[in-house]
């Protein structure tokens, strides 16, 4: 099947044209007719499936134009960056079509998004928190939403955003259309399902949890975070394998550890990207790491998903995620649009049994490779893996006090202070009290 088989208008057929693409992915065949049909969906996919375009083509196809001021379509991502990779998208679509369209996000300027909103527009991409700061002050108008995108919505329960998006699904008209795109379907997206969808038809192209088949997965016993940075910087030396890394770490603190040590081993290969980065520090670094000013780029889970970043060769967990689903997300970064990836792991005795839940949710074995023996293991040890006594005893030491010497000097007689208690406030407070009334000076 191609996408001129779909029922697609030629304006967004001129547009694939454009981009190069001919035959749609299996989950954009399997959702165009059902999302066409209004009716309720919820798409099971992994990331780098062509999720984006399964939604938005037959979104755009019945989309008619309009002058109203208020949004019919509604597109709601977990993060900033999704935000932007999805208004992208929606450009690469519709250079035929005459269709307003903005995303609006936190950590930038709220009274300009609040302009472009009034101006009118069709669709609007937006993330949990700052859709709900301009419903709530009245800019943005819900009353003429037909259909409702929720993608990554997995995701959005690991960020906290549950209570947000019942907010926001009880604000929405309820004729609507929900279009619901998930990795995993946990409990609490079942749940979701259960109170807010109609008899929604599931569309499913790999069962909830599998990654994709071309990412060859391995593993390596690493004992501490000082080893792993050896052996991380071991394998970094072979730029012509490692052309294209991310390196996936579980905190901002050993993010920034891990970039200084990269720094220095080396030097101008890395960047690293996590919450505590402005907004555009984060997008100028992605769009540095796609153009190849550097092949290496450090970060937290923040951008595990939805973010569509071509040719990365290997994607490296420098631990394993507590949550079985962050390791499917983070590994779905290679391996996209069928080209085949790579994803290494490294775990510590801790962190074995997290590699097993991860195989028991994959259905699928991990190959474990041993540590090569020139690598040496390190003594040196990140406060997180120094035992919880040990640390309270270095934290005692710090706190012991040096003995105090005599006083400069001594203060001098009217200098010296004596709590005279109440009765002596009261006096002070008798002198200069306030007085009665505006005009009365005080005797």
């Amino acid at each position: 099947m191609t996408f001129a088989d779909l029922n697609l208008n030629r304006f967004l057929l001129d547009a694939l044209d454009e981009m190069g693409f001919v035959t749609p992915t299996p989950i954009q065949e399997k959702a165009f007719n059902v999302i066409m049909s209004s009716k309720d969906v919820v798409g099971i996919a992994q990331t780098g499936t062509g999720k984006t375009f399964a939604y938005l083509l037959p979104i755009l196809r019945q989309l008619s134009y309009s002058e109203q001021k208020f949004p019919r379509v509604l597109i709601v991502v977990p993060t900033r960056e999704l935000v932007v990779q999805v208004v992208d998208e929606l450009e690469k679509l519709t250079p035929y079509i005459n269709v307003r369209f903005t995303g609006v996000y936190g950590g930038t300027n709220l009274n300009k998004q609040k302009q472009i909103v009034y101006q009118g527009q069709d669709i609007i991409v937006a993330t949990p928190g700052r859709l709900l700061d301009l419903t709530l002050d009245g800019i943005l108008k819900l009353k003429q939403i037909q259909k409702l995108v929720i993608d990554e919505v997995d995701e959005m329960m690991n960020l906290g955003f549950r209570a947000q998006l019942i907010t926001l699904l009880d604000l929405l008209p309820k004729k609507r259309q929900n279009i619901l795109f998930s990795a995993t379907l946990t409990k609490e997206v079942n749940s979701l399902l259960d109170d807010f969808f109609k008899s929604p038809i599931k569309i499913e192209v790999a069962s909830s949890g599998s990654p994709l088949d071309t990412i060859k997965q391995l593993a390596y016993p690493v004992p501490n975070f000082y080893t792993k940075v050896s052996f991380l910087v071991n394998l970094l030396k072979d730029k012509d394998t490692f052309n294209k890394v991310l390196v996936f770490v579980k905190n901002k603190k050993q993010a920034n550890i891990l970039y200084e040590e990269l720094e220095i081993a080396l030097p101008n290969d890395a960047d690293v990207i996590h919450s505590n980065k402005t907004q555009n520090y984060r997008l100028r670094s992605v769009k540095n790491f796609e153009m190849g000013f550097f092949n290496i780029l450090i970060a937290t889970d923040i951008i595990a998903r939805g973010l569509d970043l071509t040719d990365v060769s290997h994607v490296v967990n420098f631990d394993i995620p507590e949550e079985p689903e962050n390791y499917i997300h983070r590994i779905g970064r290679t391996g996209r649009a069928e080209q085949e990836g790579i994803a290494i792991s490294f775990f510590t005795e801790e962190e074995a049994d997290y590699l097993g839940e991860i195989e028991l949710l994959m259905v699928k074995e991990i190959e474990v490779l041993d540590l090569p023996e020139t690598i040496e293991i390190s003594t040196r040890l990140i406060d997180d893996e120094i035992p919880k006594a040990e640390l309270e005893r270095n934290n005692e030491k710090k706190r012991v006090e040096e003995p105090r010497g005599a006083a400069f000097h001594e203060k001098k007689e009217k200098n010296s202070r004596v709590n005279l208690g109440g009765s002596y406030r009261r006096e002070i407070a008798k002198k200069y009290k306030k007085p009665k009334t505006r005009g009365q000076k005080r005797k």
